[in-house]
């Protein structure tokens, strides 16, 4: 249940701490996951542009909701760093949700020239894939993908479409041998469900190390050859975690935003039935649901060196501030409504640690591929369930269904492309 209280969010005169604003909201429970929406009203009105959240049962942490004040805090990477390593030690080391937030060398988890290093790095490293060679691959993919079900009549797309096809595209494009990827793919499955995280970062670094030795030894025309061969000279460790953050962007943000924009075309007429003459298109749909709901909903965090004052409310040093991107992509003050043109979504975050622009293309691509690709194949697809009954995973961060079952028209399988 959402926690009631009378108090409002802080006001010019009060600057509150945030602790002490009302109770903490649990973002992390199956009630979130499946009104995330009518939750942010909520906290808009109850609290403001703060909002004293629990992320995992007693861990605090204080999530964003104006879209104003989180680009104002992912623009100031001086006062709001992205290294984790001083709250780490004030939250037990095996909470579930760990390996999504703890620190590592990468270019996600470190601040100043260390980012400035890592990042460099992984830029140009997937400034070197070939959008046209990423539309091949999910062609010659999808076939037999498809033909594992295409007979029946009825499938989950998530979990027998589109999961195995972007992952093994993105295995493709990494360079990432099948045996390996198989390994990589179940820890990276844990790591998002929250699942031991002791074994989560013992079989991903192990699967991830084999990766970057084989790329030492037999290099190609691939994202992992380029980090191994880029002048800044990577470790083994750090080549790890550069992967790390590579495969945890590269399939689950992309497979939900996938999902999430096949249900908004699948139950929204604009896209099932001519509007002016013909249906909006894919990557119309793309847009609107980066907007509405981001696959990675509430994520971007950082974590202030000293109590620091903002929007009159003082948050507490070294502890996690998480952006809403959804609740900011819908703030009111921002967006009436219209979803249409909406470059300016915080989908791909903002400031030094905004998605590296090669690595959007590739997301967006991909995701509008994928979702073409079964349209050509079973066009008459619908969803087999009431949109009500469709269940939303539970977790602080992401946007994402437990299945999205369909039917259609049964069809003989497709010839190899």
């Amino acid at each position: 249940m959402y926690p009631q209280h009378t108090q409002q969010g802080a006001t010019a005169s009060s600057k509150s701490p945030v602790e002490d604003m009302g109770p903490r909201i649990p973002i992390y429970s199956p009630e979130f996951a499946a009104d995330p929406h009518g939750y942010y009203r909520r906290m808009r009105s109850d609290y403001g542009a703060l909002v004293p959240v629990e992320i995992w049962p007693g861990v605090p942490a204080t999530l964003v909701v104006k879209y104003a004040t989180a680009v104002r805090i992912l623009n100031d990477s001086t006062h709001f760093p992205a290294d984790p390593s001083a709250w780490q030690r004030s939250v037990p080391a095996d909470i579930p949700i760990m390996p999504m937030i703890e620190y590592r060398p990468n270019a996600i988890r470190t601040s100043g020239p260390v980012h400035t290093r890592y990042r460099k790095a992984l830029s140009d490293a997937l400034a070197g894939i070939d959008l046209n060679s990423v539309r091949s691959m999910v062609e010659r993919t999808a076939v037999p993908v498809v033909n594992t079900f295409c007979e029946d009549g009825r499938a989950d797309v998530l979990s027998q479409y589109a999961l195995p096809l972007v992952f093994s595209v993105f295995c493709q494009s990494l360079g990432c041998p099948p045996d390996i990827g198989e390994r990589v793919a179940a820890a990276s499955a844990a790591m998002f469900d929250g699942v031991d995280t002791e074994t989560v970062n013992a079989s991903m670094g192990e699967a991830l190390l084999d990766l970057t030795a084989l790329k030492r030894v037999q290099p190609g025309d691939d994202v992992t050859t380029r980090l191994v061969e880029h002048p800044a000279g990577l470790s083994d460790e750090e080549m790890v975690h550069q992967l790390v953050l590579l495969f945890a962007a590269g399939v689950e943000p992309p497979l939900n935003l996938i999902a999430n924009t096949l249900l908004l075309m699948m139950t929204d007429s604009r896209f099932t039935s001519a509007v002016q003459g013909i249906p909006l298109p894919t990557s119309t749909a793309i847009g609107e649901r980066l907007a509405t709901d981001p696959p990675m909903a509430n994520y971007c965090i950082t974590y202030p060196r000293q109590p620091t004052l903002i929007e009159n409310v003082w948050l507490p040093a070294d502890q996690p501030v998480i952006i809403s991107m959804a609740a900011c992509n819908t703030d009111p003050e921002l967006n009436p409504g219209e979803s249409l043109g909406n470059a300016w979504n915080l989908a791909f975050s903002s400031g030094d640690h905004a998605c590296p622009v090669h690595a959007q293309s590739y997301g967006r691509l991909l995701a509008q591929e994928v979702i073409d690709q079964l349209l050509d194949f079973l066009p008459e697809v619908q969803l087999a369930v009431a949109a009500d009954d469709l269940v939303w995973r539970p977790g602080p961060f992401h946007r994402a269904l437990t299945e999205l079952p369909v039917v259609f028209p049964p069809t003989r399988p497709f010839p190899a492309v």
